[in-house]
């Protein structure tokens, strides 16, 4: 595991126990000349719950979009089950098992709650009865939906937003589901109902990589962590060895206002 890799740095280690659904290695970036991600190394295990944080403008929101096929790496791979996924456009990454939900009420505004929500199964041919099932799965978790169904997205509160985009990645069924500042924007007792969903997804045995703000939250749904700083990977380990981190935990609380690179 990757923790191995960062132990120059003083971080824990992840135990081995489950194999790698999504494995990161040497992962380079840039925009243009300026470098964000430096030899990234990271692991996460099928069925793992694993937690990305780190000091604003450390490129944890770029990883995850360069995980998710979004942006490519200078140099390095993504392997999904082994399989290098590297060169693979978004579409066939989600068509693998892979999907993100972006933070900032990631919807299309002009088009209804259903239609958001169906564009997740955009892979299955139109008229499959699996769409239909994956909506009702999507609206038992988000029972608030089901009467802004022919409503346009645009319309809905920031919440609602949040719980469409969401939703929208469940209709896709994915193995791995990259989150990215859940709670960005939304009022706490909002958020407790959108981390109760994720919560009972991930329950299921769905695979969580999550990028997020809040560190309460994060801890909530992750069992592991890891700790970026200036494009690198700082730590990785268990939430409870992360807790023992002062140094780190204060980056987190004190080191990040928003989303960052």
């Amino acid at each position: 595991m990757s923790g191995s890799r960062a132990a120059g740095a003083g971080s824990g280690t992840v135990p081995a126990a489950r194999p790698a659904l999504l494995a990161v290695d040497s992962v380079d970036f840039s925009y243009g000349s300026l470098q964000v991600l430096f030899d990234v190394h990271l692991d996460v295990p099928e069925g793992g719950r694993v937690a990305l944080l780190g000091t604003n403008g450390a490129g944890k929101s770029t990883l995850l979009r360069v995980v998710a096929g979004l942006l490519t790496p200078a140099s390095g791979a993504i392997r999904f089950r082994g399989e290098d996924v590297t060169a693979l456009p978004p579409d066939q990454r989600v068509r693998r098992g892979m999907t993100l939900v972006e933070g900032g009420r990631a919807v299309f505004p002009s088009v209804s709650v259903r239609d958001n929500l169906g564009m997740g199964a955009y892979h299955l041919p139109k008229g499959d009865p699996e769409i239909e099932r994956r909506l009702e799965e999507a609206l038992q978790l988000f029972p608030a939906l089901r009467a802004r169904l022919g409503q346009p997205a645009g319309t809905l509160s920031g919440g609602e937003q949040q719980m469409v985009a969401f939703g929208r990645a469940l209709v896709a069924a994915p193995d791995l589901l990259l989150v990215d500042e859940l709670s960005l924007g939304l009022a706490p007792v909002v958020m407790q109902e959108i981390a109760g969903a994720v919560d009972r997804v991930v329950s299921r045995g769905t695979t969580l990589l999550i990028v997020e703000q809040s560190l309460n939250v994060a801890l909530a749904l992750a069992d592991q962590a890891y700790f970026m700083e200036k494009g690198e990977v700082r730590f990785s380990g268990s939430t409870a060895e992360l807790l023992e981190r002062g140094d780190l935990v204060r980056s987190v609380f004190f080191g990040t206002a928003g989303g960052g690179l």
